[in-house]
């Protein structure tokens, strides 16, 4: 398999592609275009025009939210298989956050014009639509949630367990300050919170790399 077929072929694991038939499937692959990005190249600002949705082929977009002042809040992690920017193609309106690449990354970029003659076409496929955004809403109202019921200490715990999956041990894809605005805290307060897992010993720190030592103490601290 070629590099562009391997790249096309991940049109096949995005949810939002699931019904698609193969000879839609190939449309979006032939207007598909790669992209590549340095860490900290800004692909999209908020409330940019949007023409295109994306695909991560590798590496990690940040989809994120700048106040006046210029802090962020990140609201999206995107890896390898992730979609985003498809918001534009249904309500027309300008981008909703910034994206931005946090280290060298691929994607496959597909207009929205090609996808809007699939739905059209066949509109019971908005089905499928509907099941995407529904999640991203569940995922806010968790996010929300969050923010009211767990203090930074909690938060914390949570979102480094997010970034470890399954992993004991594991490094972290983000800087400080950007694990910082996904949490919705100060770096200081963050770092605190790190200190004091590594303190009660459930969890152990060498620069980017950590291990879980205690999994079911940061979990009970998560909730």
């Amino acid at each position: 398999m070629t590099p562009a077929m391997a790249e096309t072929a991940l049109l096949n694991d995005v949810a939002l592609f699931a019904e698609l038939t193969t000879d839609e499937l190939a449309r979006l692959a032939a207007a598909a275009t790669t992209q590549d990005l340095v860490r900290n190249d800004v692909l999209f600002a908020e409330g940019s025009e949007p023409t295109d949705l994306f695909v991560v082929v590798s590496g990690r977009i940040a989809i994120a939210n700048k106040s006046i002042d210029g802090r962020e809040s990140m609201v999206a992690l995107m890896e390898r298989g992730d979609l985003f920017g498809e918001m534009g193609l249904f309500d027309g309106l300008g981008r909703s956050a910034e994206a931005r690449a946090l280290e060298p990354s691929r994607l496959l970029r597909i207009p929205y014009a090609p996808l809007k003659a699939v739905y059209e076409n066949r509109p019971a496929l908005l089905w499928g639509v509907v099941r995407l955004l529904a999640g991203r809403l569940r995922n806010t109202d968790l996010a929300l949630a969050d923010s009211v019921f767990l203090d930074v200490t909690g938060r914390t715990a949570k979102r480094l367990l997010e970034l470890a999956a399954e992993n004991d041990e594991f490094q972290l894809p983000i800087t400080q300050e950007e694990l910082a605005g996904m949490v919705g805290a100060s770096r200081e307060r963050v770092n605190k919170a790190i200190a004091s897992f590594i303190r009660l010993g459930w969890l152990e720190q060498r620069e980017r790399r950590y291990r879980i030592v205690k999994r079911d103490e940061l979990e009970r601290r998560s909730r």
